[in-house]
Formats: structure tokens, C-alpha cells, sequence
């Protein structure tokens, strides 16, 4: 037997109690207090069902690029419902809309990517191309070249495959993860990470050549592919040390290891750029999408693959037979309308260049206002994608210790102020729609101010920290 209501006659909170496991949450907390209920959103703004408004710095979680409430995305979905709601793409079936957005979407990739597979989620997606690297060196008559090479703070979903990628702790503790054949290279975290007085360019090469030493030592014959973030997103908003990409795709190219670029976050013009491989002049094989694909209006996923690796595909198909690999949903014609009017959205309403510049208000605005701050250690970040480390010691460069829960008293702070952000371990981030103007930038400043004041001040009260 089960405390579940089954009358109804209850709050939706204690519905959402009695019903729902939250990713992400912990338990007890959640039942203390219950859930924040998001019935409503325009723009950068959503509503919960008791009325209050909240200025959404997250985009919901990376991912509601063209904003809340848009009626033409509902129209496009809705038209394609009537007309099919449903079909899939095995055996050779197809619908129209995922046709045209495989197509629409190797436009905007780079010019080396040649084919789209259609999955649901970004874990989805990051499972998927593992397998694709995978099937790709089988072809290549190289079955020992199985090991996937990630990176510390790296997410990259919580598939057992895509958990085990995920290079963050409380995604392996308790899950029996990760599995064997993956392994993780050190995050390119300038702050913690470098040497005193260690440049960018010298902290790049470092990795690199650690990178290699790992390589080496593992085996190039063993390793199949690397995955990595253009900005590192879950870790903590982690921007790439100068040098750091070309330094990395030498080592991988001398090894003959596949780049995956997990373009989840930083896909469709989060980083002002259309992807974060065109900021960062990345030159993948493999690119993995989501969240700003369809801005969330409906879920969906994808894996894009090079010609290098499509060759090898086609030219193994004879003797393997039907590529045995698929999801029921992939491809779903309505999150493909969505997609096809997101990127309609987008390039109608210039997006890409308005998080560039917008962007570049905010990287500005964000380092004027808090650079300076007694508790801020560093301000980072680039185009609508920004972290603000919290420290317990500006002058030292020393972290607040875990049990200070630093991260969870100020996304509490800032929720008081009517502003929603997610508390990475030490760093707040900031990830807000596309469509946010000079002045919604100036409005999250000064949210963000106030609660740093009432963080100190908290802090100060508790015993927990010092101004210097």
C-alpha cells in the first residue's frame, strides 16, 4: 500500500508529491517543500500557478532559445497534426518534415556533415554516436577501437553510455557508473585547473599533451572517439583556454580518433554563432543537437555525421545489412514541424546575430558589475551563456567548502527576486532565450546583485564567511 490520493480533491503540489519523481531533486528537500509549478510563459518570463512571475535566466534548462508562448510554433505543430501525427523512418519509411529538417539542418552545419540521424533527447543522441563510432571502426576492420575519451565536469546526458561520458560525480556515484572503456581527460578550467601564472595558450598545451600521454598509454589502436563541449555547460559554464581546441584536434587526428562536438547547448546561436564548433573553428566528425532545435516546444534530438563517416557506413552496408539502430519516436513529423519553424523563427528574426550582440552586453555588463564583488571569483562566459564562480576567498582563490551549500542559499536568493538560474556547485548560470533585450540583461544584473548582497549578509549572519 501506497500514501497515493486517489480522491484528487488535493493542491497540485501535493499531487505532484504523491506522483512525480524529479530528476535531479533531492527527495527529502522536495517533500518539505514541494514544487514551483510553471503554468504559463512569454518571451523570457513564465508564470507559476500561484500568479507570481519569474525572469527565466535558464531557458528552462539551456534549451527555450526562441522564447516562451510563440502561437505560430503551436500553429505549425498543430497543422501538422492534422495532416499526419505520426510515422516513423524504419525501412525505408519516411515523413515530410523530417526530411526537409535533415536537410534544413545540414545547410546550417558545417560543409563536411552529410547526414542527420533523428533522436529524442541529447542522452539519446550522445548514445547514438557512440554506437555509430563504434559500427564505423567494426567496418574499418578495427574492433579494438572501442574506448571513449571525455572530460572531467563534461555532461553529456544519463544514459548508462552518455552517464558514463558525463564526467561529473554525482552522475556515477550510486549508479554503478561509469562503465568500463571510458575514461576521462582533465577540464579545461583555466580558474581551477592552471599553474600560477600559467597562460591560456600554456594551459592548452598542456592538456593536449596530456591528452596524448593518455592516448599513448591506453592504446591509440583502443580508442574510437572524443567528445567534448564547446563551453562546457553542467560543469560550470567552462569557456575553452585559447588554443585549447586546435591543440586537442592535432592529438586526435595524429591517433585517428573520432571528434564529437556536443552541440546540445551550444547548437542554434546560443554562443552567437549558428553552432559552437563555427565560434570555436572546431572541425568535427560527428556533431550532436537538441535542446535549440526545436527550443523545446517539442523533444528532439539528432546525431549528425561527417561524409568521412558516412562513406564508411555505406561502403560496409553490402556485408552488414540494415543499420540496426533506431528509436520509435525519431524523426516524429511534430517535433520536426517544430524544428522547421524554430529555425524559421531564428533566421527570420535574426537570433544568432541578437545573442551575439546581446551577448556581448551581457558578458560586458556581468564583468563590470560583479567582477569586483567579494564573493565572485570569476566572471565567465560567451555570447547568451555566462557562470559567475562564487569564492570563499577572493584574494586565496579558495572554493566555499560543499557543506556551505553555496550553490542552493543563492539560486534560493535569486528565486526571491523573480529570477530563475541553476546553482552549478559554486557557479550561478546564466542561459536565457535568445530574445532577451539590453534591458531584460540590466534586469538580471540587478536581481543578481541583490542577491549577492542578502547571500553575504546570510553568510556573514551564519558565521560561514568573512568580506575581506
Amino acid at each position: 500500500m501506497t500514501s497515493h490520493d486517489t480522491s484528487r480533491n488535493i493542491s497540485l503540489a501535493e499531487m505532484d508529491k504523491q506522483s512525480l519523481l524529479h530528476p535531479y531533486t533531492s527527495i527529502t528537500e522536495h517533500l518539505d517543500h514541494g514544487p514551483i509549478v510553471i503554468t504559463e510563459g512569454h518571451a523570457a518570463r513564465v508564470t507559476d500557478n500561484n500568479g507570481r512571475d519569474y525572469l527565466d535566466a535558464m531557458g528552462g534548462l539551456w534549451c527555450v532559445n526562441i522564447g516562451y508562448g510563440r502561437q505560430e510554433m503551436v500553429e505549425a505543430i498543430t497543422e501538422q497534426a492534422r495532416k499526419i501525427s505520426y510515422y516513423h523512418l524504419f525501412f525505408s519509411m519516411a515523413n515530410e518534415p523530417a526530411i526537409r529538417l535533415a536537410d534544413k539542418v545540414l545547410e546550417l552545419a558545417p560543409d563536411h556533415m552529410s547526414k542527420v540521424f533523428f533522436c529524442n533527447s541529447g542522452s539519446e543522441a550522445n548514445d547514438t554516436q557512440v554506437k555509430i563510432a563504434w559500427y564505423y571502426n567494426n567496418l574499418r576492420g578495427k574492433p579494438e577501437k572501442k574506448k571513449i575519451i571525455s572530460r572531467k565536469l563534461g555532461y553529456h546526458g544519463v544514459t548508462a553510455v552518455a552517464a558514463s561520458m558525463t564526467g561529473l560525480p554525482r552522475n556515477h556515484a550510486s549508479f554503478n557508473l561509469p562503465l568500463d572503456g571510458f575514461l576521462h581527460a582533465s577540464a579545461p578550467h583555466h580558474f581551477w585547473g592552471a599553474n600560477k601564472d600559467e597562460s591560456e595558450p600554456a594551459f592548452s598545451k598542456r592538456l593536449a599533451a596530456e591528452l596524448d600521454t593518455l592516448i599513448e598509454k591506453e592504446g591509440p589502436a583502443t580508442v574510437a572517439a572524443f567528445i567534448a563541449e564547446p563551453v562546457m555547460g553542467a560543469g560550470g559554464v567552462i569557456t575553452p583556454p585559447d588554443g585549447y581546441f586546435s591543440e586537442v584536434q592535432e592529438v586526435l587526428k595524429k591517433h585517428d580518433v573520432l571528434f564529437i562536438a556536443d552541440e546540445v547547448i551550444c547548437g542554434f546561436g546560443r554562443l552567437g554563432t549558428m553552432f559552437g564548433s563555427d565560434r570555436y573553428n572546431l572541425e568535427p566528425d560527428m556533431m550532436t543537437i537538441a535542446k535549440g532545435l526545436t527550443s523545446a516546444y517539442v523533444p528532439m534530438s539528432a546525431a549528425i555525421i561527417s561524409e568521412k563517416v558516412w562513406d564508411v557506413l555505406k561502403s560496409g552496408s553490402p556485408d552488414t545489412g540494415p543499420f540496426a539502430h533506431g528509436y520509435t519516436y525519431g524523426g516524429h513529423p511534430l517535433a520536426a514541424a517544430a524544428g522547421l519553424k524554430t529555425i524559421e523563427i531564428m533566421q527570420r528574426e535574426n537570433l544568432v546575430e541578437n545573442a551575439n550582440k546581446i551577448g556581448a552586453y551581457l558578458q560586458k555588463k556581468f564583468r563590470k558589475s560583479f567582477s569586483d564583488h567579494p564573493l565572485v571569483g570569476e566572471v565567465r562566459g560567451v555570447g547568451l551563456m555566462a557562470g559567475i564562480e562564487l569564492v570563499s576567498d577572493k584574494k586565496n582563490k579558495i572554493p566555499f567548502d560543499p557543506s556551505v551549500q553555496i550553490g542552493e542559499k543563492i539560486t534560493r536568493l535569486l528565486l526571491e527576486e523573480g529570477m530563475i538560474n541553476r546553482a552549478i556547485v559554486n557557479t550561478i548560470a546564466f542561459s536565457p532565450p535568445l530574445v532577451v533585450t539590453e534591458g531584460d540583461v540590466d534586469e538580471m544584473a540587478e536581481r543578481c546583485g541583490r542577491g549577492l548582497t542578502k547571500l553575504a549578509d546570510q553568510l556573514i549572519s551564519e558565521g560561514m564567511w568573512k568580506a575581506a
